[in-house]
């Protein structure tokens, strides 16, 4: 059974760092998709970034050069490092994946959309004020 969790949130200062965690299990050594995203209050759910089983990511506008989003394999581990964080970064965190067995790894990239992705941790927390 897949699961995704997440770890890592907090309340910092603005110009502060995080590294979000999401652990995975259950995964099979398939093609598949995984991101990152986040909502607050007022706004709709937005993909900031995103990784696929070919290697490549995609990175949000509003967080490029700031954010990095990286997988250890062996660890079944997904992070997003989160720099010189803003206000506006305050949201719930979600992990996200999705599978796509008719494909192998290389054949599948990223997106940032979340109807691209069909499993979904239970969210962290991330708040940023003075």
């Amino acid at each position: 059974q897949v699961q995704l969790v997440e770890s890592g949130g907090g309340s910092v200062q603005p110009g502060g760092s995080l590294r979000l965690s999401c652990a995975a299990s259950g995964y099979p050594n398939i093609g598949y998709r995984m991101g990152w995203f986040r909502q607050a209050p007022g706004k709709e759910r937005e993909g900031v970034a995103a990784i696929g089983s070919n290697g490549r990511t995609r990175i949000a506008d509003s967080v490029k050069g700031r954010f990095t989003i990286s997988q250890d394999n062996a660890k079944n581990t997904l992070y997003l490092q989160m720099n010189s964080l803003k206000p506006e970064d305050t949201a719930m965190y979600y992990c996200a994946a999705k599978f796509l067995p008719q494909y192998g790894r290389t054949m599948v990239g990223p997106s940032l959309g979340s109807d691209d992705h069909n499993y979904w941790g239970q969210g962290t927390q991330v708040t940023v004020s003075s």
